[in-house]
């Protein structure tokens, strides 16, 4: 294990032991404990970036902490699970970093390949965001749930089966994050439209449509987790604004920022093992997991466990 793991390890026990001296905010009542915090940090930073939903994996854990049984608890820990997303987003941003100085290159006029990413990042952007703010509401009604979430798991698990038999055969067209054309780019976003069903993945269909269209596996890869940054920080900083106040007065300060920090350590491992993993496997293993924890969910919930 190298230092930089052991480090973040390390961090990490650090935070846990942390948190269970932490005071709630002063003068407010918080229905979330410490522990709970962690947790939810931990389900977040690791399940953001693979193929098998975080909020999915946060819905059913809310359930199972027995989180959010008034509606005011309820917008509160929804809020929360969004903002803790802040970790993960700069665990990208960390690993990420060089290719972050080439866009920024690109916008100064000092990089054409800088300025093609970030066209093809923005035009990606588009088509979720549209979706999402037109029908944010309905979302949440009726797709914010635990068995909408199980179907999702389980015929996304059968698809991606089914892909990676076939996976090997993809032509490579676009072998790098700069051949990426603006209309391929429009495509993997259009894609993530989908990702807005619980349980489905953004980093899954953005990955997979990227492959079907002709992107080398690498460049996939490091394309959806940038388009992911960018998603990632515009869900948070919406919010923030919206909701920010409420989650503050629910949570108070420390379990948000406890729930940052360990959801980002868990991310920045969770990334790094991703893009490893992916060198040399296909995305078979992802399918099979999510059959099992769609099928194990259901099993719970049919019994009333959770």
């Amino acid at each position: 294990m190298s230092h930089r793991k052991r480090g973040l390890l390390a961090l990490l026990g650090v935070l846990v032991l942390a948190g269970f001296s932490a005071v709630p905010h002063p003068g407010k009542l918080t229905s979330l404990t410490t522990p709970q915090a962690v947790v939810l940090g931990i389900v977040e930073g690791v399940t953001e970036y693979l193929p098998i939903s975080s909020t999915g994996h946060l819905l059913i854990t809310e359930k199972a902490l027995d989180l959010g049984q008034t509606p005011s608890e309820k917008d509160a820990t929804d809020s929360y699970t969004v903002v803790i997303q802040i970790g993960a987003i700069l665990a990208v941003l960390g690993i990420f970093r060089k290719r972050f100085a080439l866009m920024i290159q690109g916008l100064a006029g000092r990089s054409v390949e800088g300025r093609n990413l970030v066209l093809s990042l923005a035009l990606a952007f588009i088509p979720s965001v549209l979706v999402a703010l037109a029908f944010e509401d309905p979302i949440k009604e009726h797709l914010l749930k635990p068995w909408p979430v199980v179907v999702s798991w389980a015929s996304w698990g059968v698809l991606i089966l089914f892909f990676a038999a076939r996976q090997s055969g993809l032509r490579v067209r676009f072998s790098s994050l700069g051949s990426i054309p603006w209309t391929v780019a429009l495509g993997i976003g259009a894609a993530q439209v989908l990702a807005l069903w619980p349980g489905t993945s953004r980093s899954l269909v953005t990955i997979v449509a990227a492959l079907s269209l002709g992107v080398g596996l690498t460049a996939a890869v490091e394309f959806s987790f940038l388009l992911g940054f960018l998603t990632l920080s515009a869900a948070t900083a919406y919010e923030l604004l919206k909701n920010g106040s409420t989650l503050v007065d629910q949570f108070g300060v420390m379990n948000p920022v406890i729930g940052i920090v360990v959801a980002g350590a868990a991310a920045f491992m969770s990334v790094k093992w991703m893009i490893t993993y992916l060198e040399r496997h296909s995305l078979r293993v992802f399918g099979w997991y999510r059959l099992g924890i769609a099928g194990l969910t259901a099993l719970l919930l049919a019994t009333k466990t959770i």
